[in-house]
């Protein structure tokens, strides 16, 4: 097992412990099995965690974490339930580990959702994007997102892709965003 190239998820949440000063509140963009929630909740706060599909949110309840609100709805309708300045965002799009595959993160939500969260963003804050490709959204997704963050100012945002060179099947890719 590798301790750095291993799971992206891990290195994430390294990232985000390590380099981030202010853990106030934070909204997990893509709840589904809660390892992300799970995480947020032991370092912020206030945790914000979506999710469209029922059974996850239903399952994460069940935990009773007090510092975490469970919504039932889509990451792009954010604002609508956010109406505080945000420390950190993490997605990890795609399709729920073990659920049903044809319920994928989309393209179009995702890059509005991304938009809407560094609106939200702090100063010094990060979002950390889990773009996994495997499958026909998530290719659409890698495009449409790394084509918007690349051209966000570098003089108020830093773009840092982590990808796998020497994998197959297409590995996933972490993209972290800090705001300045």
């Amino acid at each position: 097992m590798y301790k750095y190239v291993g799971d992206i998820s891990v290195l994430a949440h390294y990232i985000i412990k390590e380099f981030l000063e202010n853990k106030l509140v934070a909204i997990d963009g893509t709840l589904g099995n809660g390892y992300d929630t799970d995480f947020l909740s032991e370092h912020f706060n206030k945790v914000y965690a979506f999710d469209i599909q029922k059974s996850a949110c239903e399952n994460y309840i069940m935990k009773e974490k007090s510092n975490v609100s469970v919504i039932n709805d889509s990451h792009h309708l954010l604002n609508e339930y956010v109406k505080e300045e945000v420390n950190c965002i993490i997605y990890n799009l795609g399709f729920l580990p073990g659920g049903d595959k044809n319920i994928t993160t989309e393209h179009n939500t995702s890059l509005e959702s991304i938009k809407k969260g560094l609106k939200l963003l702090s100063s010094g804050g990060i979002i950390a994007i889990s773009i996994y490709t495997g499958h026909n959204e998530g290719k659409k997704e890698e495009t449409c997102i790394l084509e918007y963050l690349q051209r966000l100012p570098k003089s108020k945002y830093g773009v840092m892709v982590h990808s796998y060179l020497n994998r197959t099947n297409n590995p996933p890719k972490l993209v972290i965003v800090e705001k300045k």
